[in-house]
């Protein structure tokens, strides 16, 4: 027993020692490269004492701002660059699109997409459902008339949904949720849900928790530490959510196959089951149930909470300022009066226009973006960063770089407007990415934002409950940062 004892704790000090090498190694390594320069890791741990887990975003901007807006961080043994600020995140993602165009490996969407779908994916997998996935929703009508009737007709069901409540306060996420989700599942599914369908609300509820528990600490930690996966914890949820959405589209699956006409394609998984027919005897085709799986997911994903909570955020920030709700009120009265909202109205509204993009960059959906990687070694900014290296592009510092928005602190349209009142496009505003690697889903993105916005605020006053006199405009914590939750009132107007 004693001697057990004396081995353990030589075979501890000495994995202390080696750790202590490498990592000392490791950073000196750095140094002689002219790696970014960054706080100096502890062993084992790296950096991860001074990181806010919940809200990583906060800590790098801190920290670039002793750094620079190229630098370094360490969690476990996995190095990162973090890249801060408009112009140094625009250089590596648009002007160096190829070199830094890889997709970042993160564990849990590794054990769940497995390197298929869209934004998770790598290699030529990547290349082939993106190409594919763009003509397939353009034949679908996405940026065309035809999506543009159908999001008008979703939003006569969600006014007649608010006019049913008369005013009383309500929460608005699920219903947001239900009404955005129904225009991916129109194209992808091929048909709409009711917003009491359990199977619309079942799916809507597992991609938002998901995306609240892809946020937490616990998840985090296990990107960095994959050893940790034995433990229980929300990454099993994550993974169990995952295979019960899966459970659904394999019966969907089975059902457009035995209904499956090659002249018919009806939505995208025919498109999809078509292709993987005429590719039936390549082996190596990347079009396989794993992809289809992924690709459906990840557009559901996608095109539901992103939009949902920047209208959330848009009605949250208009019960906030009144006088912003009446000058956009007042504009739809002389645009548009009492008729229909289209995207054709946009260019005739140009404060409209920038309240929603304020609203966009003031909610700031997803502050870190998602990960890059370094397809080659590359010298950037002054400093070396090699073929395989994990990079973050702020997103946070960019939308509150004060070299592009006057006020970044403060909600502000006019960061949209020029001295004329004219609408003022800001390259700065990455939310959609930017690069080889930015969203496909940005222009049906843009043009649910415009016509659900105003659609709503053309019928209604949005006001606080009688009851409530502070309005918060804290972010809840996840992978995606939409408001917290709140009531609002939804009056009609006359």
């Amino acid at each position: 027993m004693y001697t057990t004892g004396i081995v353990i704790i030589l075979l501890v000090v000495l994995l202390g020692f080696i750790a202590v090498k490498i990592t000392n190694d490791g950073w000196n390594k750095d140094i002689a490269q002219n790696f970014p320069p960054g706080p100096k890791p502890l062993p084992l741990i790296g950096n991860l004492l001074l990181i806010d887990l919940k809200k990583p975003q906060k800590t790098f901007v801190e920290l670039s701002q002793k750094y620079g807006s190229v630098f370094s961080f360490q969690i476990g043994m996995k190095k990162m660059v973090i890249l801060s600020g408009y112009e140094t995140v625009k250089d590596a993602l648009v002007n160096h699109a190829n070199e830094f165009g890889e997709r970042g490996h993160i564990q849990i969407f590794e054990d769940i997409y497995q390197g298929f779908g869209l934004p998770f994916a790598h290699g030529e997998s990547w290349r082939i459902m993106r190409r594919f996935t763009l003509s397939t929703l353009r034949d679908l009508g996405m940026g065309k008339k035809t999506i543009e009737g159908r999001i008008i007709e979703e939003s006569t069901f969600l006014i007649k949904y608010f006019q049913a409540q008369a005013g009383k306060p309500l929460d608005i996420t699920v219903i947001m949720n239900s009404a955005v989700a129904n225009i991916i599942t129109s194209i992808v599914l091929g048909h709409r849900f009711e917003y009491d369908h359990p199977t619309l609300l079942k799916l809507t509820g597992l991609v938002t928790e998901n995306l609240r528990l892809i946020g937490t600490p616990m998840v985090n930690l296990y990107n960095f530490y994959p050893a940790l996966g034995f433990l229980p914890g929300n990454h099993k949820s994550v993974y169990q959510n995952v295979k019960d959405i899966h459970s659904f589209l394999r019966t969907t699956f089975m059902k457009s196959r035995n209904e499956l006409n090659s002249d018919d394609k009806r939505n995208y998984i025919d498109a999809f089951l078509l292709k993987e027919k005429e590719e039936v005897k390549n082996k190596y085709s990347y079009f396989h149930e794993l992809n289809l799986l992924s690709v459906v997911t990840n557009l559901f994903t996608a095109g539901t909470d992103t939009t949902s909570a920047t209208l959330r955020w848009g009605f949250l920030l208009m019960m906030k300022f009144q006088d912003i709700q009446r000058k956009v009120q007042v504009e739809i009265e002389g645009v548009i009066g009492s008729g229909q909202p289209n995207i054709g109205h946009r260019k005739l509204m140009p404060y409209t226009d920038a309240v929603i993009h304020e609203v966009q960059r003031f909610g700031n959906i997803l502050p870190l973006s998602l990960a890059r990687e370094t397809t080659v070694d590359i010298n950037f900014k002054g400093y070396f960063i090699p073929k395989g290296t994990y990079v973050i592009p702020l997103l946070e510092s960019v939308l509150h770089d004060n070299s592009q928005f006057e006020k970044p602190e403060e909600f502000n349209p006019q960061h949209f407007l020029d001295s004329e009142g004219k609408f003022l496009k800001k390259e700065a505003l990455m939310n959609f990415g930017a690069g080889r690697r930015h969203c496909i889903g940005e222009n049906l993105a843009k043009m649910e934002l415009f016509i659900f916005f105003t659609s709503l605020m053309q019928k209604f006053s949005f006001r606080l409950p009688p009851d409530v006199t502070h309005i918060d405009l804290t972010p809840a914590v996840g992978f995606t940062t939409p408001p917290s939750p709140y009531q609002i009132c939804a009056l009609h107007r006359a």
